[in-house]
């Protein structure tokens, strides 16, 4: 009679330890960002660049808010603007790094949907192509090729065209450095604008955005030393009603509207590390700040907010059409 007796006490004992255990696992444990909006019937997504260092402190605080974020704005994807992995990118799909700084780092629920993502100087330096190659191996990672295009359908039914490029042979210094050269040498920059063109004239999108790494513009330490980007694409830009440029390659956070220019231009490359701005004329923001920014996206509006690491929204803006 005591075995029985004690059997039941072993019994409760264990499935109320089980059930206490699944509602730690199940509880929300993500906070809330304070004042982060949704467009009404928007389509919702994140941008973050610049990340991959392997889980370092600031990484995973970014990591945390993006997922914040994510479930806040029950966002459907990511975008990355480019350098995935430091300090000389990957060069195989089994490379270490793959797991060290992306699969352990960004391993909440919400950040399991779609990433989008582009290639940056530092994934140059090894095997780019290994990076396309991941696309094969992991349901959520999307670099089909060096560039690509994609399209997205928004609630109210208009849709959203992306147009990811690869900047990096677009660098005229990459062609001297021993780094880049051999991997800069063996690209087509010709093709590519080629194809860029004839994907803008061929959209009927309401939105066009295109995205890359390095920037047209910035108020950070490349201050002024962005000539070969602009030349090669902002008039491309103009000619064929891209609506925003997103980037990354300056470790900071960044909106610029361009006199005499159509797009408006926006950096967010600080996803781990953040670098000094200073002021620019074409400058409304910059932020030596770590962090992303969420795009609400509409027929008539796209909403951008900065948020750093710390779940705070530093700047907000819209594009109208």
């Amino acid at each position: 009679m005591k075995s029985k007796l004690f059997a039941v006490i072993i019994s409760v004992f264990i499935i109320n330890n089980i059930t206490a255990q699944s509602s730690q696992l199940g509880a929300n444990t993500n906070t809330e960002i304070v004042g982060l909006k949704s467009l009404k019937k928007g389509l919702n997504f994140l941008v973050m660049g610049d990340w991959g260092r392997h889980g370092i402190p600031v990484q995973k605080a970014v990591a945390a808010q993006m997922d914040n974020a994510m479930v806040q704005q029950d966002a459907d994807f990511i975008i990355s603007t480019g350098d995935n992995f430091y300090p000389k990118g990957v060069a195989s799909i089994s490379d270490p790094s793959f797991k060290t700084s992306f699969e352990d780092v960004y391993f909440q629920h919400s950040l399991f949907n779609d990433w989008y993502l582009v290639l940056g100087n530092h994934d140059y330096k090894t095997n780019p192509d290994a990076e396309v190659a991941y696309s094969n191996i992991s349901a959520r990672w999307h670099m089909p090729a060096r560039y690509y295009f994609f399209s997205k359908k928004m609630d109210d039914g208009g849709t959203i065209d992306f147009f990811c490029i690869d900047s990096s042979p677009f660098q005229l210094d990459y062609y001297d450095s021993n780094e880049y050269a051999d991997k800069v040498k063996n690209t087509d920059t010709a093709a590519q604008r080629a194809w860029l063109t004839q994907a803008l004239k061929n959209s009927k999108a309401n939105w066009k955005i295109v995205v890359g790494h390095h920037p047209l513009y910035s108020a950070g330490k490349r201050k002024g030393k962005t000539a070969d980007m602009e030349k090669s694409f902002a008039d491309l830009f103009d000619t064929f009603g891209v609506d925003a440029y997103f980037c990354g390659h300056e470790h900071h956070l960044e909106h610029d509207i361009i006199a005499g220019r159509k797009f408006q231009h926006f950096i967010s490359g600080s996803g781990s590390e953040t670098t000094p701005t200073t002021s620019a004329p074409y400058s409304v923001f910059a932020a030596s700040e770590a962090g992303f920014f969420t795009a609400s996206a509409t027929t008539k509006e796209i909403l951008i907010q900065f948020i750093n690491e710390k779940g705070k929204i530093i700047h907000s803006s819209s594009i109208n059409k």
